[in-house]
């Protein structure tokens, strides 16, 4: 898509009547329209042109919809796909997004919508073109305040944010507790075209189901006892902004339902109101948990979670950055000594070295907490490890009895050799668990399984 040049959009239907329909309504919006009626048409269409979008009808007898968007995205990843399915057909849309859909409608098509969504699309193919950019304004760290991290895992991380932060697009952060989603969160919604509007946050899990429907979606006055007034929710507050839904496995299948509506439609119903209040909102949402598990044991409903999944990111746990640890440890410790008015210059070598060694299983909460209260208790100017608490002692004894825990006669071998017996003696002492281990020896799992590898070691 050019500078200056409208958008160029597919749409393929085998209804002739339809596609003629949608033609003339798409174009009067002002962009270039082409339509094809079989969905073998629409591949061979794509190979030969570029479109910037493609508005395609699931069920047609010439190669079906969803048949031509895996050939199309296998061709063209980039390129976003419209699905339009019956509404009966929610198992088609599904589907759909499994294979790669941007978004599906159901028929009869709602215009305004369409209008909107395709509006959406767009805009999120336009990102592309800023990417170059918006990754220099994060590598400068004009986009990333509060985010500490030069690792591979966040820079990656970060890109991503850059890229998807000025789209419309749903995001689902995962990532163990303690890694810093909500700060993800408030990051892609500052350099959002939202920024001027509010970010409201709401933590699923504080609340029982008949006080977070209340909460998210606002009650009329007599709704339930003590509603003495109207309230509005969230979402109202919202408005023109973003909502971060925070824990969002924790919900129950209920809420999940209403939920789905209100993505769907983009409209709220307070609790004890009939009337439909239209909503301009980007949803965001977070969660600790495996969403896929929980939609195969019936937990999670999948059209939501393929709903809130169009963008995931996934923050990596503190252990798979070690590099992170001495930034972070610092960072804290240049904000708890200013709270505490003490000069702490910074850590010796034997706490740094502690710090490295933990695998922090709370992840930056924990390293945080760790901080705040060595600087609160040390006397000194660098914080020592006699101030640490006492599990992150505990962890760098018990990685010393590893280590100093091998045979006499094999403390003259080479260092390879010395590092297989670690490797050995650690799985041992961790019953197998090579998750653990690796953990232990302060590598993630894809350098334990090279080394195992490169050791002979793989069936251990």
């Amino acid at each position: 898509m050019g500078a200056g040049t409208q958008p160029l959009i597919l749409v393929v239907d085998d209804d002739t009547g339809h596609l003629s329909t949608l033609k003339t309504i798409i174009k009067s919006w002002g962009y270039r329209v082409e339509g094809v009626d079989d969905g073998e048409t629409a591949v061979a269409k794509v190979k030969e042109k570029a479109f910037d979008l493609i508005l395609m009808d699931v069920r047609m007898a010439v190669m079906d919809g969803i048949e031509a968007l895996s050939n199309i995205k296998a061709y063209n990843p980039s390129i976003p796909v419209l699905i339009m399915t019956a509404y009966s057909s929610v198992e088609s849309a599904v589907d759909a997004m499994k294979s790669g859909a941007y978004d599906y409608l159901t028929k009869p098509l709602d215009f305004d919508e369409l209008k909107l969504v395709i509006k959406r699309a767009l805009e999120h193919i336009q990102l592309k073109e800023e990417n170059k950019t918006l990754k220099e304004k994060l590598h400068s760290g004009m986009a990333i305040k509060n985010i500490i991290g030069t690792s591979p895992p966040m820079k990656k991380l970060l890109e991503m944010v850059a890229m998807i932060a000025p789209s419309e697009a749903t995001v689902l952060i995962t990532g163990e507790s303690g890694t810093g989603k909500e700060l993800i969160a408030r990051a892609i919604h500052a350099n959002s075209n939202r920024r001027n509007g509010p970010l409201v946050t709401i933590n699923c899990a504080a609340l029982p189901e008949s006080l977070l429907e209340s909460e998210l979606f606002g009650h009329e006055k007599g709704a339930f006892t003590g509603a003495d007034k109207r309230r509005e929710g969230r979402f109202m507050q919202a408005d023109k902004g973003t909502i971060f839904l925070d824990e969002i496995g924790e919900m129950s299948i209920v809420m999940q339902a209403k939920l789905l509506r209100v993505i769907q439609e983009r409209e709220i119903q307070r609790v004890g109101g009939e009337t439909t209040i239209t909503v301009d909102v980007r949803v965001m949402a977070a969660t600790n948990q495996n969403l896929s598990d929980n939609v195969a044991s019936g937990k999670f409903r999948e059209d939501l979670y393929y709903r809130l999944n169009v963008v995931n990111l996934n923050i990596p746990p503190l252990r798979e950055r070690i590099e992170d640890i001495p930034l972070l440890a610092q960072h804290f410790l240049t904000i708890y000594a200013k709270k505490n008015s003490k000069k702490i210059k910074g850590f010796t070598p034997t706490a740094m070295d502690m710090l490295l060694k933990h695998d922090w299983p709370g992840n930056i909460r924990e390293i945080e907490n760790a901080v705040e209260r060595a600087a609160i208790l040390t006397l000194d100017e660098y914080i020592s490890e006699k101030v640490l608490p006492m599990r992150i002692a505990e962890s760098d004894a018990q990685m010393e009895r590893v280590a100093g825990g091998l045979p006499l006669s094999n403390r003259s071998q080479s260092l390879e050799g010395i590092e297989r017996e670690s490797i050995l003696s650690t799985l041992e002492a961790v019953g197998g668990n090579k998750s653990k281990a690796a953990r232990k020896l302060g590598i993630n799992r894809r350098t334990l399984y090279n080394k195992l590898q490169k050791y002979g070691l793989e069936s251990t």
